[in-house]
């Protein structure tokens, strides 16, 4: 996968709900130490006049506007099969984050060792007021570790070698956590994983967010991120054949969808059982990642069990 004389791009979307960031992002865009990258843009219920209008001028950049009707995944799987088709690495940054001076010149060094990058974020709020904490992977634990479970490649912290996220694609119209579904597809192949432990990126939490990584969690959100996950393991294990994956990480995917799976049926059983996850899931999570929250490791003993009492 380490074909070399790739052109690097910078991948973003936009679309009418992160308009009042846009200023903020494209000068983070604009401060880069590695200038040497080109500019992509993928446009959901825009125009490139509504963007440039936005910020002031012109932008060069490649601009990939969606077909009709399509979904976010589709847009974002056009754009991104237009860059490996022109034989682009593509550095993903989210267009309501701010970029980090070295993001672009550490995601080119990370991209020299490896198939797929990762990097540490900063949690901010709306504003972009430092929250005091940090998105990152403890030191001790592999990238490949936290797969399939959850997530740290999300497509604001991520980078992707062009020979592999050609394998990765096409997205599935109806995916909705697009970056863990191609982060997946990637470690079922066997790619190299990396993650820098070094802040590259401000990354804000809001209201609209569709993946949290602070604490506290609440019964609601559990009870909504639990069909997320559930659809993201049934799009992951539908896109096979299995044959081309690593068999051993297929049949772990498959030892994960059935755990989620037993998960789902003990907080559905009763209020009680998905209060008292909850309850014990603030108590154990220090330090978040993407989808921490459903079916935490640490706590399988109350589903399990549950099962098993289930059985007597």
């Amino acid at each position: 996968m380490h074909a070399r004389g790739n052109k690097l791009g910078v991948y973003t979307t936009i679309y009418p709900a992160v308009l009042k960031y846009l200023p903020e992002w494209y000068e983070s865009v604009r401060k880069q130490t590695d200038t040497e990258f080109e500019l992509w843009i993928g446009l959901d219920a825009l125009k490139q006049d509504d963007v440039e209008a936005r910020l002031g001028g012109g932008i060069d950049a490649h601009w990939v506007e969606a077909e009709g009707n399509a979904t976010p995944a589709l847009i974002r799987d056009r754009a991104l099969r237009q860059m490996t088709g022109a034989n682009f690495d593509v550095v993903l940054v989210d267009s309501d984050d701010v970029l980090h001076p070295t993001r672009v010149a550490a995601a080119r060094q990370a991209l020299r060792e490896s198939d797929l990058a990762g990097c540490a974020l900063e949690i901010v709020d709306e504003s972009g007021a430092s929250l005091g904490s940090k998105f990152n992977l403890d030191p001790s634990v592999k990238p490949a570790q936290v797969l399939p479970r959850n997530n740290v490649f999300g497509f604001s912290n991520s980078a992707l070698r062009c020979e592999l996220l050609e394998r990765c694609l096409p997205i599935p119209p109806d995916t909705v956590l697009v970056d863990w579904y191609i982060a997946t597809r990637a470690w079922l192949f066997g790619a190299e994983l990396s993650f820098d432990h070094s802040v590259r990126m401000k990354y804000r939490q809001y209201g609209a967010n569709t993946a949290r990584v602070r604490v506290p969690f609440w019964p609601d959100q559990i009870v909504s991120d639990s069909l997320l996950v559930r659809k993201h393991f049934q799009l992951v294990m539908a896109s096979g054949p299995q044959s081309q994956f690593l068999p051993g990480r297929w049949t772990e995917l498959l030892r994960v969808a059935r755990d989620i799976e037993q998960f789902e049926g003990y907080i559905s059983q009763s209020t009680a059982n998905l209060n008292a996850y909850v309850d014990s899931l603030n108590r154990a999570v220090k330090q978040p990642i993407w989808w921490t929250s459903v079916a935490y490791s640490p706590l399988a003993h109350m589903w399990k069990q549950e099962k098993s009492l289930c059985r007597q």
